[in-house]
């Protein structure tokens, strides 16, 4: 894990030195990473005219079992960022340990398209797969990251909104507060592979200051009753922690059903890590329980140990 991290670190370092953010999309986009979990997934990409522009996404099923929910994962990247071989990658881990067919949009991408285009496209996959006749009973919404972000505040904007919600959601690391400096932790870890000169640069490419005390972007600033319940996951080493800890405190202090776990020594979306890191798969495994749970079904091994 901490080879991984390394490589990481330094290939988002290297990134972030090129002269724009159309070069580093080109650089992360080049890396090709293949996971043993793909092959036992089926991968379809596809397109749809929503309100009248077409509107992108990948369909991400196991092969050989009857899925048993559906995922609406929104990935991270930073708001900026969609490395589609890691990304496909964290799918296929999360289809085949949830045993859960999931759709991933292909949202549109900061600087150039900023708040909120992000959240009326996740609005319009939520719709999207409504209108096709999926059970909002049987929907889980998850987001790792950014992805964690747009999670959240996709829940307000539908419960605002009167819309049917989803039955439950599912947060990696999610980014909780834009505004504050004590979001993050103060002494920089080595043990994560993201930086704070990382984070606060995908928040300028993101948002204006001025917005980043809206609870769309901020939800730790967010009324969050009458939500459904929140799962989040968070490595005891990330620099994000603080902030995500005081969302769980703001949450609690609602009454909101929010539970927060923290893995000791993990860092920033360390599920990705996959089979090779055994935190990571412990960490899967969970989220099958909490939403075989949350479906009142009986838990089952999944498809690959």
């Amino acid at each position: 894990m901490e080879l991984g991290t390394e490589v990481l670190r330094r290939q988002l370092r290297a990134a972030f030195k090129l002269p724009g953010v159309a070069e580093a999309r080109l650089y992360l986009d080049s890396l090709a990473i293949r996971s043993p979990a793909l092959p036992h997934v089926r991968i379809t990409s596809v397109t749809h005219d929503v309100t009248q522009s077409n509107f992108n996404g990948t369909w991400v099923a196991p092969r050989n079992t009857n899925p048993e929910s559906l995922v609406l994962y929104l990935h991270g990247g930073g708001y900026s960022f969609y490395p589609r071989s890691s990304y496909n990658n964290m799918a296929a881990l999360l289809a085949l340990s949830t045993n859960s067919k999931l759709f991933m949009p292909d949202y549109r991408l900061s600087p150039v398209y900023k708040f909120p285009a992000q959240l009326q496209d996740a609005i319009h996959a939520y719709k999207w797969l409504l209108s096709e006749g999926t059970d909002p009973k049987k929907l889980v919404v998850l987001g790792d990251s950014a992805g964690g972000n747009l999670t959240l505040a996709l829940l307000l904007s539908l419960r605002d909104a009167h819309l049917p919600l989803p039955a439950l959601a599912v947060c990696f690391s999610p980014a909780t507060d834009f505004q504050s400096p004590a979001a993050m932790l103060s002494t920089p870890t080595q043990l994560d592979w993201i930086t704070q000169e990382m984070a606060l640069q995908w928040a300028d490419w993101f948002c204006t200051p001025a917005e980043r005390s809206n609870p769309l972007v901020s939800p730790v600033l967010a009324d969050l009753t009458h939500l459904p319940p929140i799962y989040i996951q968070a490595g005891g080493a990330e620099i994000l922690l603080p902030g995500i800890q005081q969302f769980a405190k703001q949450a609690k202090l609602q009454g909101a059903d929010v539970t927060l776990e923290i893995w000791p020594e993990m860092n920033h979306v360390f599920q990705a890590f996959g089979y090779d890191v055994p935190q990571s798969m412990a960490a899967l495994k969970r989220v099958r329980e909490v939403i075989a749970l949350r479906m009142a079904r009986t838990y089952k091994q999944p498809a690959i140990t």
